[in-house]
């Protein structure tokens, strides 16, 4: 089926976003995933000038289709103030602000299939009144009026190598993840993989494994009660929702190959838990996933690259990976 073009927004003008964009549209113009960019069209025509790509303004999203392959299609709503390629400015942060909420408009709308987000960096973005943590939970207050049939997320699930990692805590610091576990937060991230894994990766009858918090999944309590008090519980709450969850396992023995035939997805307690076996198996090429959102969002699985902004040495695969897997995604939500 013909879906309609992806969203991509620009990230932080001053990192790699422009750049990678080019590149990606580069390596799909002849037969890939159509998108159009929201951002700046003027600071992404001088990023595609080394590379041969030419800029394509486009006031609606059923025109970048068209215009695609002759050209990167963008909505252009400009900076108001100027870019230096690896200096982050909080002078910046409205328009960043703006291009991820025009896209998740689009796509709430149906004008766009789904929505792909270039890095943004943080900081300047709090310096300028940001409310919010991070692209995730911003995404998820923009959607939150919009009805879902599912488990509401958003959970973070990581993508490469053939491995699919969901995680139940993000970005918190290793002393505060104990405290933060608890059996209803493991069974909604454990709720919304399985679901997700059905409705947008197309898995029948989806194999979670739960990961253990301890060393040997804390050996029946003796390296730590989590296991027992916690995670174990969890997992049968699980099995009582009809989710096919085995667990708590040692996370240590979960990624190697053949551990990785017996499972379609693993649900990580912490950020490294995850993030370390997917950067293993494919540093260059991993997607970040929003689970539990009425839009389909997907990112590169990397930061702004402040330190190689402007060099023309941004490597696209992961990007170019995320628009694949969203349009993947798109497709299987509509024949739904």
């Amino acid at each position: 089926m013909t879906i309609g073009p992806l969203a991509l927004s620009l990230g932080d003008p001053a990192g790699v976003g422009p750049e990678i964009v080019a590149k990606a549209w580069a390596a799909l113009r002849d037969g890939g995933p159509a998108f159009m960019v929201i951002g700046d069209a003027e600071l992404l025509a001088s990023a595609s000038r080394a590379g041969g790509a030419s800029i394509r303004r486009v006031g609606a999203p059923v025109e970048a289709r068209a215009a695609f392959a002759n050209g990167i299609p963008v909505l252009d709503l400009p900076l108001a103030a100027p870019v230096v390629s690896g200096k982050p400015s909080p002078a910046h942060a409205p328009a960043v602000i703006r291009w991820i909420e025009t896209g998740v408009g689009l796509a709430l709308s149906g004008q766009v299939s789904g929505l792909v987000t270039a890095p943004i960096a943080k900081a300047p973005l709090y310096e300028a009144g940001f409310k919010f943590p991070g692209h995730t939970e911003f995404l998820a207050d923009l959607t939150a009026a919009q009805p879902f049939d599912g488990c509401r997320g958003p959970v973070m699930m990581l993508v490469a190598g053939g491995l699919r990692v969901a995680l139940v805590t993000i970005h918190e610091p290793l002393a505060r993840v104990s405290g933060l576990l608890t059996v209803e937060k493991i069974v909604e991230a454990g709720l919304c993989t399985a679901q997700a894994l059905t409705r947008d990766f197309g898995i029948e009858r989806p194999r979670l494994a739960v990961a253990g918090l301890n060393p040997h999944a804390g050996e029946s309590g003796a390296l730590g009660r989590e296991e027992v008090e916690i995670i174990g519980p969890a997992v049968e709450a699980l099995r009582a929702r009809g989710v096919e969850a085995t667990g708590p396992l040692p996370a240590d023995t979960l990624f190697h190959a053949e551990a990785r035939e017996r499972y379609d997805a693993v649900l990580c307690m912490y950020h490294d838990q995850a993030l370390i076996p997917v950067k293993m198996l494919d540093f260059w090429g991993g997607v970040n996933v929003t689970l539990g959102l009425p839009i389909v969002r997907t990112s590169p699985d990397h930061g702004t690259g402040f330190d190689i902004a402007g060099r023309g040495q941004a490597r696209p695969d992961s990007l170019i990976a995320a628009i694949r897997l969203a349009a993947e995604i798109a497709e299987r939500r509509g024949r739904a």
